[in-house]
């Protein structure tokens, strides 16, 4: 399906989200002798006292070594204008001062994964642990990542913890997030993801990307004898993964868009993203390809034949 950018503001006016004020405030979800982490959170101010809320935690991009929680705002005050409590996090910056592209050092980027992992898992049992306080359902939590953000979600809903924790703690048994919401992001490994533990998720990603792989490649596209040469699937592969196994799941195709859409629908156009969470909420599943046209064109949006 294809949809012109003349389109999105008759769809966002027809989306009839409810509208509620919202109410923020910072909090401390981890905290040790070296290390402090904070995240922002979103609480709509007339929620109703009878049913505890979904949750979606936020994850900043930035390549692991900027960024910052307050880029989540926009698209958590939305949320919880729309009836969700939302957070965005502050994140262990591993690769900052190092090099993440293909002359960095391979264990040093997939160690900059692992903390950014275990920082969300650590936000999200701090949660599990404080549903009451904040009304939450810990059984409705969905995770929502841009870039390195989108990269740190995905691996934190397929990754075994007992075998990639640092911090000595993991989730309840039998725990497995809501869905998740991945903006240009990838996974190392696809075959982590199974019939048995997939989850719906919703992808938005520009087909031609240079940075993250939209499909599969090496991160950044290095060479093979690059010192930081890494294998990603990006979200078309992930897409069709999920496809192939019946799996909820929305990919949103920006045809030669780069990746400096990788925040695209987080900061624009979000009552896409709330449209596919209350689907998953109410247990609706599809598969559904939408793809805008940009006006770019690269070498690598020119391989796929649905962009014209």
């Amino acid at each position: 399906m294809k949809i012109q950018k003349h389109l999105i503001l008759a769809f966002l006016f027809l989306c009839g989200v409810q509208s509620f004020a919202q109410k923020q405030q910072t909090l401390t979800y981890f905290q040790n002798d070296t290390l402090r982490l904070d995240l922002d959170l979103f609480l709509p101010e007339k929620a109703s006292s009878s049913e505890k809320l979904p949750l979606v935690i936020f994850v900043h991009g930035g390549g692991f070594s900027g960024g910052s929680r307050d880029g989540g705002f926009a698209f958590c005050k939305f949320m919880a204008q729309n009836g969700y409590a939302a957070a965005t996090i502050s994140y262990t910056l591993y690769m900052k001062n190092k090099k993440f592209s293909c002359d960095g050092i391979l264990p040093e980027k997939i160690k900059a994964f692992n903390f950014g992992v275990n920082d969300l898992w650590l936000s999200t049992l701090f949660f599990i642990d404080k549903a009451d306080s904040y009304h939450i359902d810990p059984a409705k939590i969905f995770i929502a990542g841009s870039s390195a953000g989108g990269e740190t979600i995905l691996h934190a809903a397929f990754w075994n913890q007992n075998l990639m924790k640092m911090y000595g703690k993991t989730l309840p048994e039998g725990f497995k997030y809501a869905g998740l919401i991945s903006g240009a992001g990838a996974i190392m490994d696809l075959n982590l993801i199974t019939k048995e533990n997939k989850l719906p998720m919703l992808f938005f990603h520009g087909n031609g990307d240079v940075t993250v792989p939209y499909g599969t490649a090496a991160h950044h596209y290095c060479p093979v004898n690059s010192s930081g040469w890494l294998m990603l699937f990006g979200s078309y592969s992930i897409f069709n993964h999920l496809k192939s196994m019946k799996g909820m799941t929305h990919l949103y195709t920006y045809c030669g868009g780069g990746h400096e859409y990788s925040a695209e629908l987080f900061n624009k156009n979000q009552a896409y993203i709330l449209t596919f969470m209350n689907d998953v909420l109410k247990g609706k599943v599809y598969q559904k390809h939408t793809i805008f046209e940009t006006g770019k064109k690269n070498h690598l949006s020119a391989a796929y034949n649905f962009c014209k």
